[in-house]
C-alpha cells in the first residue's frame, strides 16, 4: 500500500466536512440529471424487431412482458466476443439482484446478445444469473441504437465499435397505447454508475486503482 497523509482527527474532519458539501451537491446535481433525462422526448420504434427466446420469437413490445417500462443491456456476446465480455459479465453480477426489485416498479430489464440462445443460456447458468437474456441474432437492433448514440456529441468513439467488437450499452424504452418508444441509451462508461463494485471501490481508501490487468475477471476465473 503507498503512503498516504497521516492526520489528526480534527484535520479528518476538516477536510472531511468539504468533501461533504461536494458530495451533497453531486447528489443534487444526479438529481437534476435524472429530471433531465426522464425529460428526453420519447421517439417511436418503427422497425419491427424479432429476438429469440425461452418463451419463443417476441417483439420488442412483447418483451415489455405486461410492464409498461423496459430496460435492455446490451451485453457483449456474439460473433465478435464468443466467449462473453468480463466487463459484461462484472456489471451482470451487480445487477441481476436488481431485476425483482425493477419489476414492482412496472420496469422490465433483461440481456440482450448476437450470440445464439443456447449458447446465451449455459453462459447464464455457469453463473447462476436468474434474468431473462433474448438473442438479438442478426436483426440489426444493436447496430441500430449504436448509430442512435454515435450520432450525439455525447457517444462518438472513434469509428465505428461494432467493426470491432460487440455493444456494450443500456437502452431504455416505453410502451403506451401500443406504441414502443426509444426513451434513453448510454454508452461504455455511461453505465458505470450501474455497478455497484465500482461505487464501493471508488469509497475504498485506494479506489479503482489504475492497474487493470487481468481484472475485472469472470468471477469463477479468479
Amino acid at each position: 500500500m503507498p503512503a498516504h497523509d497521516i492526520g489528526t482527527r480534527e484535520q479528518w474532519r476538516t477536510a472531511y466536512e468539504e468533501l461533504r458539501a461536494q458530495e451533497k451537491e453531486a447528489t443534487r446535481r444526479s438529481d437534476a440529471l435524472a429530471r433531465q433525462r426522464q425529460a428526453l422526448p420519447w421517439v417511436p420504434v418503427t422497425k419491427e424487431y424479432r429476438f429469440d427466446t425461452n418463451r419463443g420469437e417476441q417483439t420488442l413490445a412483447e418483451l415489455f412482458d405486461g410492464r409498461s417500462q423496459l430496460i435492455i443491456r446490451h451485453f457483449m456476446h456474439g460473433p465478435k466476443t464468443p466467449a462473453g465480455c468480463p466487463g459484461c459479465t462484472f456489471e451482470t453480477d451487480n445487477l441481476v439482484g436488481a431485476v425483482p426489485h425493477l419489476a414492482h416498479r412496472d420496469v422490465t430489464f433483461l440481456l440482450a446478445s448476437r450470440s445464439p440462445l443456447p449458447t446465451l443460456n449455459a453462459y447464464k447458468e455457469r453463473f447462476g444469473w436468474n434474468i431473462d437474456w433474448v438473442s438479438i441474432g442478426d436483426n440489426g437492433f444493436n447496430d441500430d441504437f449504436f448509430e442512435i448514440m454515435r450520432t450525439t456529441a455525447e457517444h462518438r468513439p472513434p469509428g465505428n465499435m461494432l467493426d470491432v467488437m460487440e455493444l456494450m450499452a443500456l437502452s431504455c424504452f416505453a410502451f403506451q397505447d401500443g406504441i414502443v418508444y426509444h426513451t434513453y441509451s448510454t454508452y461504455d462508461r455511461g453505465t458505470d454508475a450501474l455497478n455497484a463494485t465500482w461505487q464501493l471501490l471508488d469509497r475504498a481508501p485506494l479506489g479503482r486503482g489504475t492497474d487493470y490487468t487481468n481484472w475485472p475477471r469472470k468471477r469463477d476465473e479468479y
